[in-house]
């Protein structure tokens, strides 16, 4: 095995294990539980294969599925980012994702923040959705999509911030 392989699975395991014990165990003003899980689809290589990507963002939900007994619903918006992320690397990054030559950590801060910020809420609203399974509840989701997503969003810079490697 190469060391990226080595590094993907242990991420894999790592969040998963993280989230279900640690982050889903936090309810931060009652409601804000992070979703920190998503960082393994965040981090996946730009260039790596797509249909791995989506087998493995779905196992990634549903091993969080499995120990939140949520039915799927983590499986299902992790799903839907990792099947809409090379659109939005293509809108973040531009040409340099065309052409393959993106780095995560030597992008500008702006176009970090656009992908990263685009994907968490997308998660975050189809999760929630899928949670209330009703447009009823509009503002109640887009409210949780909100919160929930600023602070993962926090959580995700934290440990890019903390976990990045100086050369």
């Amino acid at each position: 095995m190469t060391s990226r392989t080595l590094n993907n699975t242990f991420r894999f395991i790592f969040l998963i294990l993280l989230q279900v014990m640690v982050l889903n165990n936090i309810n931060l003003f009652g409601n804000l539980n992070p979703q920190l899980y998503i960082l393994f689809i965040l981090l996946y290589p730009f260039n790596s294969n797509q249909s791995a990507l989506l087998i493995l963002s779905f196992l990634l939900g549903l091993g969080v599925d499995f120990f939140e007994n949520s039915g799927g619903m983590n499986a299902a918006a992790s799903l839907v980012i990792a099947a809409i992320r090379p659109w939005v690397l293509r809108f973040s990054f531009g040409v340099s994702y065309d052409y393959q030559t993106v780095k995560f950590s030597n992008t500008p801060v702006g176009a970090r923040m656009s992908y990263v910020g685009i994907l968490i809420l997308v998660h975050h609203f189809c999760l929630f959705l899928l949670e209330f399974f009703s447009f009823a509840h509009l503002l109640l989701i887009l409210e949780k999509t909100i919160f929930t997503g600023l602070f993962t969003l926090v959580l995700v810079f934290l440990s890019l911030a903390l976990f990045n490697r100086k050369k």
